[in-house]
């Protein structure tokens, strides 16, 4: 059995952010990503194998999607699944506070 809570060890600052795998399986990898003001590097643009089901649990944050016209900003409670090969970026994280994001990757 493991356990843990999603808030614990979460870095004031730091210079890159934090990935960390909570349950893996066949398929998927479930992971905490903290984020404290860090963004995706000018032009760089995620484009996964696999299909991505996030969700932010504290802070905020803007993601930006090719093809949609801005960023869509995320709160604590917003979520969305993003297709694999679906491209897309981090444009900004709260600096002020850690963000704290649980991601599904699936196939």
């Amino acid at each position: 059995m493991k356990a843990g809570n999603l808030f614990d060890s979460l870095p004031p600052g730091a210079e890159e952010e934090q990935f960390t795998t909570l349950l893996q399986g066949a398929g998927f990898v479930l992971e905490r990503i903290v984020s404290t003001g860090q963004a995706s590097p000018p032009g760089f643009w995620y484009d996964q194998e696999r299909a991505e089901w996030v969700v932010l649990l504290r802070g905020s944050a803007g993601l930006e999607i090719e093809g949609e016209p801005a960023p869509r900003t995320f709160r604590p409670g917003d979520w969305v699944h993003i297709p694999a090969h679906a491209r897309h970026r981090v444009a900004w994280t709260d600096p002020d506070q850690p963000t704290v994001w649980l991601a599904l990757h699936h196939h």
